[in-house]
């Protein structure tokens, strides 16, 4: 038997490695075990399930007078020998019962609920999940009839029976990968202190530079916080140095290799952890687990249904499935308005394994990308709806599985047409979340792999040259409408040609010719009227507003942006009524009401912000800009200029699309820097700069900032009795100190401190100790 603690009854072993992080976590499931008699703590294998149990019962064992037991079942196969090893961990011995003519021992069960019946005792049952049944059985047998009896289990599974609390177990935080990193910031991450922690085990000498922080950083993010994989990482710095494990991470699997030899089999490497999972799962569980592998960044029920049904695995049987996968944490749950689920990275790699062992990976990929292509047919059907900023959401939250999309259709042989329709398709979402250098990447292979002319690859050069022109590269997008120009006289179609014609209309108005872009917009607008093609109608009656407008006329502007609006308010659309109103005010502006124009912009933005259209609101905020240098105070239009100057950055593009307003952003920038002097134009200009978007956008409307939550009260955040305990804590007094004057237990006293800290969010007395401090200065003014 291990060393144990001194001082109590019981048996828990003493730590041999130290402790890091999941203050949280701890809190939480005293707490619960305060409120309820069973908690089980589940989570994937290598989590850090039994280590946080431990540590949780070494800090609740004085409440429990014949003492806290671990009870490790990992070892054991046999489901009959649980009630046997449960017992000759308490010492229970068989004790022989004569009767007439026989002699038989007692039943483990009768043994263990004749002692644990009038006893407090907390039972901490370790690795529970391949035994659940069996395990789950007994429990609740105990906890009917043994009143001072708790349980403490891990799993990576609930035991699944009445008053159980289950506290999914999260891996460690971690940093952001992202450069630039300090060794301040990532001292604060647990997953960083484990890993030098642990590296200071194996190479006394290690210390975490400037040279190493970043990999580790990256280390840390790679191996998504689980304690097994950063620990076996660490393990390999005896031989290879942070930049080189993280090299080689890539097969995780076999680089991860390397635990402890005390350690049980399942939990030396990274692969056994994870075999031994599957190995718990059923054969369609297993099935399904490597199916799902196919999915990128997560999923939804649906797309889970629709493409791994089939093949031995009905689609009516999906939603268990996925339900008892999520039970056994092999994934994960995700709420944010709409469910999803995902998979840590490690357990998909394993998954993904199975699949190509299956034979039908490709088959499976397929099916995925036909899902997802039949999704954004129909975000493109449905575009100009009341359901567009759905589908904006559901876009935005599918891309990962987009993205794997256009891939397989471009790495697998035959398959460019279907990228050419998905990559088409897409335009608009590319447009309006201003994801234009991405979306001219698929467009350009798609279209690379896809030389024959035909309707589909007219319609991918149309978008290109349009994603081009909004970047200003102008060269390529003449180019483009120039190919388009050639395919729609091959194909002798009228509706090719009049699509070229509104591109050729763009291409002029980006290189300044607004006379002739105002005429060949308004031949497409005369086609697209007669075929009655609604989105092209808006996308020339834009731009014709736009061009009006540069020239002077802002009656035909203004004209233009009503025509949106009776076409776009009736149907819900949120997009082009966004970009008609930004045009309206451009207009209105020019012609003197700077108060209706800014009304007009504004009311842009806030459409804008319910989709998340980067590109528009980049040009409201300049438009904003160009209005408020007309004001007296110049500071506001240099501090919306820095937040816009912020944005295009970061979506690659610029004002400079269209020449003529590239001179409003001049001019603007100009007056600015001359009334407030160069010092006066940077301090404005940086504040914008380092605005949020939403701080952006909400000093663009005129918002009052969000207050920051009021420091942490404690009339609103403490119950009374821990009122008084932080108030102690305040003059000095220790924990016993407390008990004593409170006249409570000492346990109960580290108990409320522990809530404290946890609800205030602070990880040291001293730190209570301020702010009780602050509190009673607070109080007494």
């Amino acid at each position: 038997m291990p060393p144990t603690a001194p001082g109590k009854a019981g048996n828990l072993p003493l730590e041999l490695t130290s402790f890091v992080g999941r203050r949280r976590e701890v809190t939480e499931a005293k707490q619960a075990l305060s409120a309820s008699r069973l908690v089980t703590l589940t989570g994937v294998g290598g989590i850090g399930k039994s280590r946080l149990a431990l540590r949780v019962a070494a800090q609740v064992q004085r409440a429990f007078d014949d003492g806290v037991w671990l009870v490790e079942l990992g070892e054991l196969q046999d489901p009959a020998l649980v009630e046997h090893t449960m017992a000759n961990t308490l010492g229970l011995r068989e004790q022989a019962t004569l009767g007439p003519g026989q002699q038989e021992g007692r039943p483990p069960i009768a043994r263990l609920t004749e002692y644990l019946a009038a006893r407090q005792v907390l039972l901490v049952l370790d690795n529970c999940e391949h035994l659940v049944d069996a395990v789950a059985k007994l429990v609740d047998a105990l906890l009917r009839t043994c009143p001072g009896l708790q349980v403490l289990a891990t799993s990576r599974q609930r035991l699944g029976i009445g008053g159980e609390v289950t506290l999914p177990v999260p891996p460690l935080p971690v940093p952001d990968p992202r450069p630039p990193h300090s060794l301040r910031g990532l001292s604060q991450s647990a997953a960083v202190a484990l890993f030098v922690e642990r590296a200071v085990a194996v190479v006394p000498e290690f210390c975490l530079t400037a040279d190493d922080q970043g990999a580790v950083a990256q280390l840390c993010h790679r191996t998504e916080g689980l304690p097994l994989a950063i620990e076996l990482a660490a393990a390999r710095l005896p031989a290879l140095s942070p930049q080189e494990i993280l090299h080689r991470l890539s097969d995780r699997f076999r680089l991860l290799g390397a635990g402890p030899r005390g350690a049980p089999a399942r939990q030396r490497t990274l692969r056994a952890c994870i075999e031994w999972s599957y190995g718990l799962c059923t054969c369609v569980e297993q099935l399904l687990w490597a199916r799902l592998t196919v999915f990128v960044g997560g999923f939804e029920l649906e797309a889970a249904e629709g493409i791994c049904a089939g093949d031995n695995l009905a689609s009516e049987d999906v939603l268990d499935l996925v339900t008892s996968l999520v039970d056994k944490s092999i994934l994960i749950r995700q709420d944010g308005g709409t469910v999803r689920y995902r998979m840590l990275d490690t357990i998909r790699e394993y998954g993904q394994g199975k699949r190509r062992e299956s034979g039908q990976d490709t088959a499976l990929r397929r099916r995925h990308r036909d899902w997802h292509a039949a999704l954004v047919a129909g975000a493109d059907a449905e575009w100009i709806s009341a359901r567009q900023v759905d589908w904006f959401a559901r876009l935005r939250r599918e891309y990962p599985n987009i993205r794997a999309a256009l891939e397989f259709c471009l790495t697998e042989p035959g398959e460019a047409g279907a990228a050419l329709r998905i990559a088409t398709s897409l335009y608009p979402y590319w447009l309006g979340r201003g994801l234009l250098s991405e979306g001219r990447h698929w467009l350009d292979q798609a279209l690379a792999q896809q030389p024959r002319p035909c309707a589909d690859r007219a319609r991918a050069l149309y978008a290109a040259s349009m994603l081009a022109g909004q970047q200003s590269d102008i060269a390529a997008a003449s180019a483009l409408v120039q190919e388009g120009q050639q395919v729609a006289e091959q194909l002798g179609d009228a509706s090719t040609r009049a699509l070229f014609t509104l591109a050729s209309g763009y291409v002029a108005g980006y290189q300044g010719d607004f006379p002739r872009s105002v005429a060949l917009l308004d031949a497409a607008l005369k086609a697209f009227r007669a075929e009655n093609n609604i989105p092209r109608l808006l996308e020339a009656l834009f731009a014709l507003a736009v061009y009006s407008g540069v020239q002077g006329d802002a009656a035909r502007a203004l004209a233009c942006h009503e025509e949106v609006l009776a076409i776009t308010e009736p149907r819900g659309e949120v997009w082009y009524r966004s970009l008609s109103l930004w045009a309206a005010g451009l207009a209105v502006w020019q012609q003197g009401d700077r108060r209706r124009a800014v009304g007009l912009v504004q009311e842009s933005l806030r459409l804008k912000r319910l989709v998340n259209d980067l590109l528009g609101i980049a040009w409201c905020l300049e438009a904003l800009a160009w209005i408020a240098a007309g004001a007296p105070d110049l500071r506001r239009a240099a501090t919306l200029l820095g937040a816009a100057q912020e944005l295009w950055q970061a979506i690659g593009a610029s004002p400079a699309t269209v020449r003529h307003l590239l001179g409003y952003h001049d001019e603007c920038e100009q007056r600015t820097r001359r009334v407030l002097g160069e010092r006066g134009f940077q301090a404005a200009f940086q504040r914008g700069a380092g605005l949020s978007l939403a701080d952006a956008i909400g000093y663009a409307l005129n918002e009052k900032p969000q207050a920051a939550p009021p420091p942490a009260s404690a009339t609103t955040t403490l119950t009374r009795r821990e009122q008084q305990v932080a108030e102690l804590v305040a003059q000095g007094l220790t924990n016993k100190q407390i008990a004593a004057r409170l006249v409570i237990a000492q346990r109960t006293a580290e108990g409320h401190v522990e809530n404290i800290l946890a609800k205030l969010g602070f990880t040291t007395r001293t730190q209570l100790a301020t702010w009780g401090i602050e509190q009673r200065e607070s109080r007494e003014r």
